[in-house]
């Protein structure tokens, strides 16, 4: 949630990684978004598998591993594309603008011309440009963005018989050790293809810019770099499984440990990004809140928002004045603490963030706190995200 600011740093998240979580450099401006996006509906959900047992003229002795992965990548790997972003900031010591160019990856979701990638590769970039396989280039628009699960839609004008989008596949069933392909762009060399297993699945990434986590992130072993954000990780049918988006490493390099975005999460949001440009989320209404034994001890609410209007309460502001001078303390004992929401136990922000963001606005939660040492239950109507 925008408004939901945490006091507290999540530092269990990357607890169990001794490395640094690396995003695609983030830039300063954001791009505007294209208005009057047609809706979209994706592609036929149950296509026909790649075929692995392609023939092999060149290498008879070639093995059957070889030839899957050569089927997946002769399916798939014109449906990737290269995205270079431009964009210009300002040295206000010298009084000028500074130009800087970024790379990164992008799929083609449909024959509309959608293009799908991370946020973070297109993030403060003036302008977008997608090449597709065949090596010609089409500036690109902005559809819609959703930094919370990191994804966005980009929109280039080009003949429906051009691109190959796609196939979908589902994230429902993943089993840890399954054989993965992900191809993207790694350091600006094109539909480069890498392979490996599912490490690892329902990890959880530190959100950019913003609090609490994406959760249920598929771990991969399979090579990805600078550059491959964006780009799709596929099962050996060669249907698209997961967004290739970030990595672990110490040196900025792959180091074995890579993090994909499911096509499950993303099947939920790129709809919403393609009609209205955003995802509406709900909001309760709550600004700050501190961790402690017990459950969350509300800091700060939102004026007039959800949980203001339902009746939960943040420290009381006491004021005394002595002469012309007026103090002001802060009662903390006045503060609700959230034990509770629908019956499930929050123990930290991020489950308060994990429960709320899985309503919708208009939907109601019952809060239960803890106030005056006495339980109480509190239905919030949620309210629309600003």
């Amino acid at each position: 949630m925008k408004k939901l600011i945490l006091l507290c740093v999540v530092s269990a998240v990357l607890g169990a990684i001794s490395a640094i979580i690396i995003y695609d450099p983030p830039h300063t401006e954001t791009p505007t978004i294209a208005q009057d996006a047609p809706a979209w509906s994706p592609p036929d959900q149950d296509p026909a598998p790649v075929k692995t047992d392609l023939p092999a003229p060149d290498d008879p002795q070639m093995t059957p591993d070889e030839r899957v992965n050569i089927a997946v990548y002769e399916a798939t790997n014109r449906s990737a594309v290269n995205i270079r972003t431009r964009s210009v900031q300002t040295d206000r010591f010298f009084m000028r603008e500074l130009t800087s160019q970024g790379e990164g990856s992008g799929i083609v979701i449909d024959r509309q011309g959608h293009i799908l990638t991370n946020f973070h590769v297109i993030d403060g970039a003036r302008e977008v440009q997608v090449t597709l396989h065949n090596g010609k280039a089409f500036p690109a628009s902005l559809v819609g963005i959703d930094p919370a699960t990191d994804v966005a839609v980009l929109k280039i004008e080009v003949p429906a018989q051009s691109i190959h989008p796609v196939t979908f596949g589902s994230s429902t069933g993943l089993k840890v050790g399954q054989r993965v392909f992900a191809i993207g762009n790694p350091f600006g060399l094109e539909r480069t293809l890498s392979t490996g297993v599912i490490a690892s699945l329902n990890r959880s990434l530190p959100r950019r810019n913003r609090g609490g986590t994406i959760k249920s992130i598929i771990q991969i072993d399979a090579a990805i770099n600078p550059g491959s954000s964006g780009g799709p990780l596929l099962d050996s049918q060669g249907r698209m499984i997961g967004m290739n988006t970030a990595i672990a490493s110490k040196t900025g390099e792959s180091a074995g440990v890579g993090f994909a975005i499911p096509i499950n999460t993303i099947a939920r949001v790129v709809p919403q990004l393609i009609q209205d440009g955003r995802v509406m989320r709900a909001d309760i209404g709550i600004l700050r809140v501190h961790e402690i034994k017990g459950g969350l001890l509300v800091y700060a609410l939102v004026p007039g928002g959800a949980a203001a209007k339902a009746g939960l309460q943040g420290p009381k502001v006491i004021r005394r004045q002595r002469g012309p001078f007026v103090y002001r303390t802060i009662d903390i004992s006045a503060a609700d603490l959230i034990v509770a929401i629908d019956g499930k136990p929050v123990r930290t922000a991020d489950d308060l963030l994990t429960i709320v963001e899985s309503k919708q606005p208009g939907d109601q939660v019952v809060v239960t706190v803890i106030r005056n040492g006495k339980q109480r239950r509190v239905t919030v109507l949620l309210e629309a995200e600003e």
